[in-house]
């Protein structure tokens, strides 16, 4: 039995869900649209006010022709390669020689070459920024922390450089909670640490939780590297560029505490409360580093020493696939309760468990249930939560965690947001249509 055979083996039939469901009527599901008011910085401007935070951090120790190494990650970073090549410009305006390096911990399967095919699928590659990018899992160590020795590493060709720039996402960690989450200091410690700085950081949250590592082992880095401060993004409920700054090293934690508090108020969320099954059409990680945004789903069950988010309560979580740029990659997968057969098709489990290994996240690599269609995913979900008739159960369908303004949204929630000034009715509810037994509607993002 080839791989495929034993994964198929795993996926239990639509007819066996609905014999042992019996009859569970389906809710006719509506649209409903979040009303944001945002921001954005024009497209068209993009790449100068990425050179501008650039040209905004303390370069004049940087020597004439000096190599200035610039950190990406493996998020899904609206126009990020606009804004590395606009930082890629900016470098060479001044003299310098700038080369991009992956500051992603063991994403890609802890392998150069995976790094690198990642930050190509994400627009970021030699001819789209400008500039060599130097793949290489190679580290250095650069020092060691006071209180309890822990190693420090860093990628080897960005210590070697006259400069390092990380260049991130300010936003909300799936793990944990602290003044500083996922982000420029982030980056350093884990992302730039590829597997072996991951590994370290994880094994050693344990009993050292990452909101207090992070900070302590970022201020020995800017001491002891050529760290010449970050370009911090920020984007708002539409995925969208709305902040691009440069932040210097002596500002690097404060700075970065105060843009996270703004990431916190602009991110987007489920607009309910309370969820009785939760549809997903995507997970991957550059959706999120658990592929679901723990703090969307309100689910955080492979923490490090962290509590789960107090709301949304989301009885059933149903997920449909993984996204192509995950290359297989299936963390997190292990907060659904049950996923579509697709979606087990798509796992490189090794890839995945490297990830979990390394983020010492094992329970988020668990295959939940693999279900057959769509219809089988909707009827198990919905005949274990409970005497809930279609016309009371609340529903919802999105892309993924990240793309949350339009929602398929089943009667009783359509007909909530009708009292919302937050919330639109697009369309009306209807019938759910399958074709062999999966949804015949594309997903709500898509729809114009």
């Amino acid at each position: 039995m080839d791989a495929s055979d034993s994964r198929r083996s795993l996926v239990v039939p639509e007819a066996s869900i609905r014999e042992a469901c019996g009859e569970t009527p389906l809710p006719e599901l509506g649209l409903i649209e979040q009303v944001w008011e945002t921001e954005p910085i024009p497209k068209t401007e993009i790449a100068d006010r990425a050179a501008e935070a650039f040209g905004s951090l303390p370069l004049d120790d940087v020597p004439d022709g000096g190599e200035v190494a610039l950190g990406v990650g493996s998020r899904g970073i609206a126009n990020l390669g606009t804004i590395v090549s606009g930082v890629v410009r900016a470098a060479h305006e001044r003299g310098y020689e700038p080369f991009v390096f992956p500051a992603m911990g063991s994403h890609g399967g802890a392998t150069a070459e995976g790094q690198r095919e990642m930050l190509a699928d994400l627009g970021v590659d030699e001819s789209t920024v400008g500039c060599e990018i130097r793949a290489s899992m190679d580290v250095v160590e650069v020092g060691r922390t006071t209180e309890r020795d822990v190693a420090v590493v860093a990628d080897a060709n960005a210590a070697a450089a006259d400069a390092i720039v990380p260049i991130n996402r300010i936003k909300p960690h799936t793990d944990f909670d602290g003044t500083v989450e996922s982000g420029l200091s982030k980056m350093l410690v884990i992302g730039m640490g590829k597997q072996r700085g991951a590994k370290i950081a994880h094994d050693w949250a344990m009993d050292w939780s990452l909101r207090n590592m992070i900070p302590e082992i970022t201020e020995r880095l800017l001491a002891d590297l050529p760290v010449v401060g970050g370009v911090a993004i920020l984007e708002d409920q539409r995925d969208e560029t709305t902040l691009l700054e440069g932040v210097p090293p002596s500002a690097f934690l404060d700075r970065e505490a105060e843009l996270l508090e703004r990431a916190y108020e602009i991110m987007p969320k489920i607009p309910f409360d309370e969820i009785d099954v939760l549809v997903l059409d995507a997970q991957g990680k550059d959706i999120s580093g658990q592929g679901m945004d723990t703090n969307v789903i309100g689910r955080r069950p492979f923490s490090i020493q962290e509590p789960e988010p107090t709301t949304p309560e989301i009885k059933r979580i149903y997920t449909r696939s993984l996204t192509r740029t995950t290359h297989g990659n299936a963390m997190g997968m292990g907060s659904a309760d049950f996923v579509h057969a697709a979606l087990l098709d798509e796992i490189d489990m090794p890839t995945s468990l490297i990830n979990a290994l390394t983020a010492v996240t094992t329970r988020g690599v668990r295959i939940p249930p693999a279900v057959e269609t769509d219809r089988a995913g909707l009827v198990a979900a919905l005949s274990t939560i409970g005497i809930v008739g279609p016309d009371e159960v609340r529903l919802l369908r999105a892309a993924d965690t990240m793309h949350l303004q339009r929602l398929y949204a089943s009667p009783t929630l359509v007909e909530a947001a009708r009292e919302r000034d937050d919330l639109r009715v697009v369309e009306e509810p209807s019938p759910i249509e399958f074709e062999s037994g999966d949804f015949a509607a594309p997903s709500p993002h898509l729809i114009e």
